[in-house]
C-alpha cells in the first residue's frame, strides 16, 4: 500500500485496520500465555502439523501432490536452542517448493522473518551406504519465547505405488495433527488406520461433484514416549496407510494396489528379467564350490556361506535401485551389494549348481507390524532374502547377517511373512520364531576357595543369535581391548573379579557355538560370620534387573528367545562341611520357565540353573506377570549355601 493511498483511507477504515492488527497480536499473546500454562514441562509446542494430498488424473496420467504445513511455538528460553527443523524428499518424492520463516511479536504486531539458511544434506543412515533421500535443514532466526517456527513445502510423488504412511505422533506435544486427501472421482483409494483403540482420531468424508475429500484430525496429542527395548513406533502410535487402488483415464481403468496379487504384480516387474543371461565366471565359482557336495542342501549351504564370506553387505537406497536387485554377475564383480543383491546372487548361484528351488522373496523386518493380508502395499516390506524350499520345509537365506548360521533366519525377520517370487504365482511363507534352545548360553564353572578367596575356571558356549551378537560386538578387537571385552563377557560375582587368562574356540565356524575357556579369581565374595561361610552360587542372575516401570506404555521386545544353562560346582575346602543347601526352585508360566537345582555329592556342592523365555515380545497385558516373575527370580537367586567349620 503506497503512502498516497494510505492517506486517502477514512479514519474509520484506519481504526478498523489498527484494531484488527491489535486483536491479532493480542490473540497471539493470549495463546502464548495459555500454552505456557497448559504445557509447563515443555520448551516447545507443535501448534499445527498438517499434510494434504491432491490425487488427480491429468493428461491420462496420475498426479499426486503433497502439501505440508508445520507450525510450532517456543514456550521458554530453553526452547530457543532448538532453532533447526528439517524435512526429506527423494527421487520418488520430488521437492517442488518450500517456504520457511520465524514469526515474532514486534511492537504489538506479528512480523515474519524469512529463513535464509536452508541447507540440502544427503541422508545419512547408519545402515545405508548410499541413500538418494535428501534433507532440507532450515535454521530459524530471531527465536524467542512466544516466537513461532513455520515452514511449508510441496512435493510430487513420481510413483503412486509408493505413498507414505502418515503418523499421528511427534516428540513434542501437538495441538493439531491432520491428514487430508483430495481425490478425483475417477480415482479409488483405500486406507487403514492403526493404533487408535479409543477412536480419538476424527474421520470425515465429504463428497463433491468432481472429487471426494477424506479428513483425519487428532487434537492435543501427547509427545512420543521413548522406552528401552521398545519395538518400532508403528506398534503403538496411531497412523494411517493409504494407497491408490485404481484410476480411470480416457475410459481405461488402471489398477495399482489393493490386494496381494496386485502388489505381487508390481514387485514382479522389478525381477522378471533378472539374471536371464548366463555369466561364465559366476557359473564356474558356483560349480567349483559345490563340486564335492553330495546333496542339494549341502550345495545351498556352501553357496550361502560363500556369499557371506565374499560379498560385503552395503545398503543402497537410490530411486528404483532400492527395489530392483542388481544382476548377480555385477554383484560378483563388485564383491558388494545390498540385501536384494545378495538374494539375487544366492538364487543365481543355486541355479548354476543345479538347484532350482531357491527363490527371491520380499519380507518385512520386525520393525513393521503388518501382515500382507492387512496391508498389501510396499509399506509391509523393507527387506529381501532368498528362500530354499527343502521338501515341505523352507530355509531362509539372509546373507546380510554375516555370523548367522545356515538354517537360522536373521533375528529381525522372525515371525514375519515372506512373499516368494515364482513367475506368475506367489506364495506366502511364515518365518518361524527360533526356539530358545537354538540361542543357548551355557556356562560351566568349577571353583574352590582358600582364606575366602575364590579361584575358578569356566567354559562358556554361546549359540545362535547370542553367538551372532557376541561376535559382532567383539569384532576384530585384540590385545588389551579384547581382554577387557572377554572379561565383561565372563564376569562373575563382584567388581573384585580378576580374569587371569582365557582362550577362544570356533570363531570362524558358524555351525558351532563360540566358546571361551577362562580362569579367574574373586575376592570379598564369600561372607564369613563366626565359623560359618555364606556362598551364593547363582553368579549369573538372568533378568534380575529387568523389572518394567508401572507407567510403561510400549511393548518390550527381546529380539529373540533365550535359553541359559549355568552350572557351578564348588569344591568344599578341608575343615568345612555343608550346613545348609537351598531348596530347589521352579517357575513355569506363560513367559518364562526356570529350574534352579542344588546337589550335595561327596566333597562338592553344585547348582544348576536352567532358564528359557517363551515370548519374544511382551505386551502391556503381560507386564504384571513379568514383574511378578522377576520378583520370584530375585528371591530364588538370593539363596546361599552355608558351610561351617567342623
Amino acid at each position: 500500500m503506497t503512502q498516497t493511498i494510505w492517506w486517502k483511507l477514512s479514519s474509520k477504515t484506519m481504526l478498523t485496520v489498527a484494531v484488527g492488527l491489535s486483536a491479532m497480536a493480542t490473540f497471539a499473546q493470549n495463546n502464548f500465555e495459555t500454552y505456557k500454562k497448559q504445557y509447563p514441562d515443555f520448551n516447545e509446542l507443535i501448534v499445527n502439523n498438517a499434510t494434504s494430498y491432491t490425487i488427480s488424473v491429468i493428461d491420462k496420467k496420475l498426479k499426486v501432490i503433497q502439501d505440508n504445513q508445520y507450525e510450532s511455538m517456543i514456550l521458554s528460553d530453553n526452547g530457543i536452542q532448538n532453532n533447526k527443523e528439517s524435512f526429506s524428499y527423494s527421487d520418488f518424492v520430488k521437492l517442488i517448493s518450500f517456504d520457511a520463516y520465524t514469526i515474532v511479536s514486534n511492537g504489538g504486531k506479528e512480523k515474519k522473518i524469512k529463513v535464509t539458511q536452508a541447507l540440502e544434506k544427503q541422508s545419512r543412515s547408519g545402515s545405508i551406504f548410499h541413500d538418494d533421500v535428501k534433507i532440507k535443514q532450515m535454521s530459524f532466526p530471531n527465536l524467542e519465547a512466544g516466537a513461532k517456527k513455520v515452514f511449508e513445502y510441496t512435493t510430487e510423488f513420481t510413483d503412486p505405488n509408493l505413498l507414505h504412511k502418515f503418523i499421528f505422533g511427534e516428540v513434542l506435544p501437538t495441538k493439531n495433527t491432520s491428514l487430508e486427501i483430495k481425490v478425483d472421482k475417477n480415482v479409488t483409494i483405500g486406507f487403514k488406520l492403526f493404533n487408535d483403540p479409543n477412536h480419538q482420531i476424527v474421520f470425515n468424508k465429504i463428497e463433491k461433484k468432481d472429487y471426494n475429500l477424506y479428513q483425519w484430525t487428532l487434537k492435543d496429542s501427547k509427545p512420543l514416549k521413548f522406552e528401552g527395548n521398545a519395538p518400532s513406533v508403528l506398534y503403538s502410535v496411531p497412523h494411517i496407510i493409504f494407497y491408490i487402488e485404481d484410476y480411470t483415464a480416457d475410459k481405461n481403468k488402471v489398477t495399482l494396489l489393493g490386494d496381494i496379487q496386485r502388489m505381487y504384480t508390481y514387485y514382479s516387474s522389478f525381477v522378471e528379467n533378472l539374471n536371464t543371461k548366463e555369466d561364465a565366471a559366476l557359473k564356474e565359482i558356483s560349480q567349483t564350490i559345490t563340486a564335492n557336495k553330495a546333496t542339494e542342501e549341502e550345495k545351498v549351504k556352501a553357496i550361502f556361506y560363500w556369499v557371506k564370506d565374499n560379498i560385503k553387505y552395503i545398503a543402497f537406497e537410490n530411486g528404483y535401485e532400492g527395489f530392483i536387485p542388481r544382476e548377480a554377475a555385477l554383484v560378483n564383480e563388485r564383491k558388494f551389494g545390498d540385501c536384494k543383491d545378495m538374494a539375487s546372487i544366492i538364487s543365481a548361484m543355486a541355479k548354476y549348481a543345479g538347484v532350482s528351488n531357491v527363490y527371491l522373496a520380499w519380507i518385512g523386518t520386525r520393525n513393521i507390524p503388518y501382515s500382507f493380508s492387512e496391508v498389501a502395499t510396499p509399506s509391509t516390506t523393507d527387506h529381501m532374502i532368498a528362500v530354499y524350499k527343502k521338501g515341505a520345509d523352507y530355509i531362509f537365506l539372509d546373507a546380510t547377517d554375516q555370523e548367522t548360521a545356515y538354517g537360522l533366519p536373521s533375528a529381525f525377520i522372525q515371525d514375519k511373512e515372506a512373499l516368494l517370487y515364482n513367475g506368475d504365482k506367489y506364495q506366502i511363507v511364515k518365518v518361524p520364531i527360533t526356539p530358545p534352545a537354538k540361542n543357548l548360553i551355557y556356562d560351566s564353572v568349577v571353583l574352590s576357595f582358600q582364606n575366602e578367596k575364590i579361584s575358578g575356571s569356566g567354559w562358556l558356549q554361546i549359540s545362535g543369535y547370542n553367538r551372532t551378537n557376541t561376535l559382532g560386538q567383539l569384532g576384530d578387537a585384540s590385545n588389551k581391548t579384547r581382554f577387557e571385552m572377554i572379561k565383561s563377557l565372563v564376569l562373575k560375582g563382584n567388581n573384585k573379579f580378576t580374569l587371569n587368562d582365557y582362550c577362544e574356540a570356533n570363531l570362524k565356524d558358524r555351525d558351532l557355538p563360540y566358546e571361551v575357556g577362562y580362569d579367574f579369581n574373586i575376592e570379598n565374595y564369600i561372607v564369613k560370620v563366626d565359623k560359618e561361610l555364606y556362598l551364593n552360587l547363582a553368579f549369573d542372575k538372568y533378568y534380575e534387573k529387568s523389572n518394567l516401570e508401572k507407567d510403561r506404555e510400549m511393548n518390550y521386545d527381546f529380539d529373540f528367545l533365550n535359553q541359559f544353562i549355568s552350572t557351578v560346582t564348588c569344591i568344599i575346602p578341608q575343615g568345612y562341611e555343608v550346613k545348609y543347601v537351598p531348596k530347589n526352585f521352579e517357575l513355569d508360566n506363560e513367559l518364562i520357565k526356570v529350574q534352579l537345582a542344588y546337589q550335595l555329592q561327596g566333597n562338592t556342592v553344585s547348582m544348576k540353573l536352567t532358564l528359557e523365555t517363551k515370548k519374544i515380545m511382551l505386551e502391556k497385558k503381560d507386564f504384571a506377570l513379568w514383574n511378578e516373575t522377576v520378583k520370584k527370580l530375585k528371591s530364588g537367586y538370593s539363596e546361599t549355601v552355608i558351610l561351617k567349620e567342623k
